[in-house]
């Protein structure tokens, strides 16, 4: 178990916490009700969504299914994929993002999988993610000079997102930082005749 143990207790707590908090949100608000954390700027808006992470849609109970099949096999892949970088004692900053985005994977499985049966609403795999931070930085109107959205209301940033697609994102974009450091190869210098002196 050794090197095993920082990254379960990633999985662990970024699940706990995920799952805590779509329970209580699930629980305690309705569909489409939100209050403010910080102005304008942070609200908790509750949402769901049938697709991939940030609301993004994945249409029909066919694709519903797919998609629900395809993430437990990606989930699956990552998890293989963490235990050969523990084994062969990868970077730990490396296996410690890849833990961060295994459990957000696999936190968002378990809406798709398991809610709808636990909720009433689907069957399994048909369940739908709990989406709930919404973060409308900066609002305003395109240009009327701008192709096909002048005029019309923007607002960034619209995606409404969770704990687990915050830690996909979190993970994805500290490999793409460090991947430098992550995947730096150890150069081993020859040693040949000419370099050593012979001392008389």
């Amino acid at each position: 178990m050794k090197g095993f143990t920082k990254p379960l207790l990633v999985i662990f707590f970024v699940l706990l916490a995920d799952q805590l908090l779509k329970t209580w949100i699930k629980t305690n608000m309705y569909l489409g009700q939100e209050f403010k954390i910080i102005g304008n700027w942070f609200i908790i808006h509750f949402t769901e969504n049938n697709g991939m992470a940030f609301g993004l849609e994945f249409g029909g109970e066919f694709g519903k299914l797919a998609l629900s099949l395809f993430r437990i096999a990606a989930v699956a892949g990552i998890g293989y994929g963490l235990c050969y970088l523990i084994k062969r004692k990868y970077h730990r900053g490396l296996i410690l993002n890849v833990a961060l985005i295994f459990a957000g994977a696999l936190g968002n499985i378990i809406d798709s999988v398991l809610y709808g049966k636990i909720y009433g609403y689907a069957t399994l795999f048909h369940g739908r993610v709990v989406d709930m931070f919404y973060f409308p930085l900066v609002q305003g109107v395109f240009p009327k000079w701008v192709p096909i959205w002048g005029g019309e209301d923007f607002i960034f940033f619209r995606p409404v997102f969770n704990i687990a697609d915050a830690a996909i994102s979190v993970g994805v974009i500290l490999i793409l930082v460090f991947q430098k450091s992550y995947f730096k190869e150890e150069v081993v210098e020859e040693i040949s005749p000419n370099n050593e002196m012979v001392e008389d």
